[in-house]
């Protein structure tokens, strides 16, 4: 039976802060677990410290004088995962030089710790599961089957019954895995080891940059403890070393710490819209007005090309075709004239009206390469400058809206400081 002086024995010897049942619990299941051979899968969310109970089981079995190896499978790309840990042979794959040993090889006699287990690829887990079963492996490129003694350790910050169900997991795996199961509790189930952890942080700040350590007063030490911390360890940590840095007295209340802790419950220091100024967002949404334009200038140039194809495959734009392409017509300003282009409005012009000439052959054959060429003429004179787009989009919302700026800001989906400085970019009289 493993008793609390052992266990406050083991939190001494690696550093771990806390007094929480759920993590006591955990440290004597990796105490016990640590004299056998079995595998060990280590289940809790990212920053809770999982690596620290590979170190504590490592350290406590009769393979503490062997090697000990940390993997993070998720981190190791899927086509170098089987050379890394299993090795290869020399000429197996391009860039393989000469032959190297996995780290199954390496660790030979000593414990291997393979973090995010869940992010393994299936063929690397066929192979994992050879080597738990059979304590076998294959370098890759080679046919040779080589043995070795190696205790694996695994962690997961993911659920692997649900990965399993999804296909992603070999079910086989995971129950050959999950023999000894540990699972270490987040910050926010360990109730006063928020505090213990973050003295901890804090004083280790203060002896090394030497400057009077953090106190947080009754208030705020409240509000540490109901703070969620979904990042657990490792936000607790920068948190007190920023508080640390920035502030400069020493004796942090309840509303100065909340100053630091995100409203949203997240690792983010703010929500977007609250870090975004009056400014940002007045150019975020002139870029969506811009891309407004630009999308309405491509349905048109599609709009286009439709009908001088149909005009060139009629022989002519006759009033049908017109009639029913009538809605490239219906933006046009109200001074100009239905039958008389006016010159003053330069971003639209009358459809230009070609007649394939039927007397010369070679004219005929050159008929829409013309039509092409005069067409985009046009654009480049015209629909195609943004600006002069963007001014007759912002006359049209003046003209809805009686010269209101208020309700065309609105309706243009830009602010009202925006449009006043666009209206005075374009010398629009109002």
């Amino acid at each position: 039976m493993i008793t609390e002086s052992e266990i406050r024995s083991v939190k001494q010897r690696f550093g771990i802060i806390g007094n929480s049942p759920l993590l006591n619990h955990a440290i004597q299941v990796a105490m016990q677990a640590a004299p056998t051979d079995m595998t060990v899968l280590i289940t809790g969310e990212s920053g809770s410290g999982k690596e620290s109970f590979s170190k504590i089981i490592h350290s406590l079995s009769l393979r503490k004088h062997g090697k000990f190896i940390a993997i993070n499978c998720g981190a190791i790309p899927e086509g170098t995962i089987d050379s890394e840990l299993f090795g290869h042979e020399k000429g197996s794959f391009t860039g393989a030089h000469e032959a190297r040993k996995g780290y199954f090889e390496v660790t030979d006699g000593g414990s291997i710790f393979l973090d995010e287990i869940g992010e393994m690829p299936l063929g690397t887990q066929a192979r994992l599961l050879r080597v738990l079963e059979n304590g076998e492996f294959i370098k890759v490129g080679s046919s040779k089957v080589q043995k070795t003694n190696v205790r694996v350790i695994t962690a997961t910050n993911v659920k692997l019954l649900k990965a399993v169900e999804k296909g992603k997991f070999r079910e086989d795996l995971y129950y050959r895995l999950n023999t000894v199961p540990i699972y270490v509790p987040p910050l926010r189930e360990r109730g006063d080891d928020t505090v213990l952890l973050f003295r901890k942080f804090t004083s280790d700040f203060s002896e090394k940059y030497h400057v009077k350590p953090i106190s947080l007063d009754s208030e705020a030490q409240s509000i540490l403890k109901r703070y969620p911390f979904p990042g657990n360890i490792r936000q607790l940590k920068n948190l007190a070393e920023q508080i640390s840095l920035l502030e400069e007295s020493r004796d942090v209340d309840a509303e100065t710490l909340s100053k630091y802790l995100p409203t949203d419950n997240s690792r983010l220091p703010m929500t977007l819209n609250q870090s975004r100024s009056k400014s940002d967002m007045s150019d975020f949404s002139e870029r969506d007005l811009l891309y407004k334009v630009l999308f309405d200038m491509k349905k048109d140039m599609n709009d286009l090309k439709k009908l001088v194809l149909e005009s060139y495959q009629s022989g002519g734009l006759n009033h049908s075709i017109i009639q029913k392409h009538q809605g490239l017509f219906e933006d046009m300003d109200s001074n100009i004239s239905k039958n008389e282009p006016s010159e003053s409005s330069s971003n639209y012009s009358v459809p230009l009206v070609i007649t394939p000439q039927k007397n010369s052959s070679n004219q005929g054959e050159n008929f829409e390469e013309e039509v092409i060429e005069d067409i985009y003429h046009e654009e480049d004179d015209n629909s195609l400058s943004l600006e002069r787009k963007e001014k007759e989009m912002i006359l049209r919302a003046l003209q809805k809206h009686n010269n209101k700026r208020k309700y065309a800001a609105s309706d243009l989906g830009i602010s009202e400081r925006t449009l006043y400085r666009k209206i005075k970019q374009y010398e629009i009289d109002q």
